[in-house]
C-alpha cells in the first residue's frame, strides 16, 4: 500500500486507536506503550470533547508523537487537525461531518496524510475525487466504541472497495479476534480493534497474537 511520492503509506497489519473510556483505567500514554511495544505500526488518537480539555489532548499527543517517531509509528490524530500541526504527526483522520478533505489539505500542505471515514460505495468513491490519502470502511459489524455511529455496513461493502477502490483502507468497527480471519480473507490488508486491544489484560501478547493473523 502506497500513498503519493513524499507521504508516509498506510502499513498493513493492525491499526491501533486510543479509547481511554474502555481502557480499564489506564491511560492512553500506557495503552500506547504497550501497543507499541506489541508491534502495532499505526497508531490514532481519538478522544472527544468534553471528555478532555484541548490542553489535555495537546499534552498527551506530544508525548504520543515523541513515542511513535522514535519507534518508526505512523501517527495518526483524529479530527483535530490544529493538534495534528502542533505536535508535527503524520496526518489526520476526519469523519463525514468533520471538516471536508480538501479543506484540511489546505491545512495539512502537501505530506501529510488524510484518511476519511467511509460507510457506502458513493463515499468511497467521493473520497478519491476529494484527494484522501486512505480511508476506513465500516463499522461492518455492530459496535459500541464511537457514539453515533452508523449502521453495520457489512461485508458487502468491504468485498466493494476491495474490488474497486485505488485507495489503501482500514477495516473497522466491531472486528474482534473471532472474526478478524474472516475480515483478512475478505481482503483487507490494515484492520482495526479498538476494544479487543484497549481492554486486554496483557495488550502486547495480544497485538502480538493478533498480528500473527496476518502472517
Amino acid at each position: 500500500m502506497q500513498t503519493l511520492p513524499g507521504k508516509p503509506a498506510l502499513p498493513a497489519g493492525l491499526y491501533g486507536i486510543t479509547a481511554e473510556k474502555f481502557s480499564v483505567g489506564r491511560s492512553n500514554i500506557e495503552v500506547v506503550e504497550k501497543m507499541i511495544r506489541g508491534g502495532i505500526r499505526t497508531i490514532q488518537y481519538r478522544e472527544k470533547r468534553p471528555r478532555k480539555s484541548y490542553s489535555q489532548m495537546l499534552a498527551e499527543c506530544r508525548i504520543i508523537r515523541a513515542m511513535t517517531r522514535d519507534a518508526g509509528v505512523l501517527f495518526i490524530v483524529n479530527d483535530h487537525v490544529d493538534i495534528a500541526l502542533l505536535v508535527e504527526a503524520d496526518g489526520v483522520h476526519v469523519g463525514q461531518d468533520d471538516l471536508p478533505v480538501p479543506e484540511v489539505r489546505r491545512l495539512l500542505g502537501p505530506d501529510r496524510i488524510i484518511g476519511l471515514s467511509t460507510h457506502n460505495p458513493d463515499q468511497a468513491a467521493a473520497a478519491v475525487t476529494a484527494g484522501a490519502d486512505y480511508i476506513g470502511v465500516g463499522p461492518l459489524f455492530s459496535t459500541q466504541t464511537k457514539e453515533d455511529v452508523c449502521a453495520p455496513v457489512g461485508l458487502a461493502y468491504l468485498d466493494h472497495v476491495v474490488r474497486t477502490c485505488p485507495l489503501p483502507f482500514v477495516a473497522i468497527g466491531g472486528i474482534k479476534e473471532r472474526n478478524l480471519h474472516e475480515v483478512i480473507a475478505h481482503g483487507a490488508q490494515t484492520v482495526c480493534l479498538v476494544t479487543e486491544i484497549v481492554e486486554a489484560p496483557d495488550i502486547v501478547l495480544t497485538v502480538q497474537r493478533l498480528n500473527a493473523a496476518f502472517l
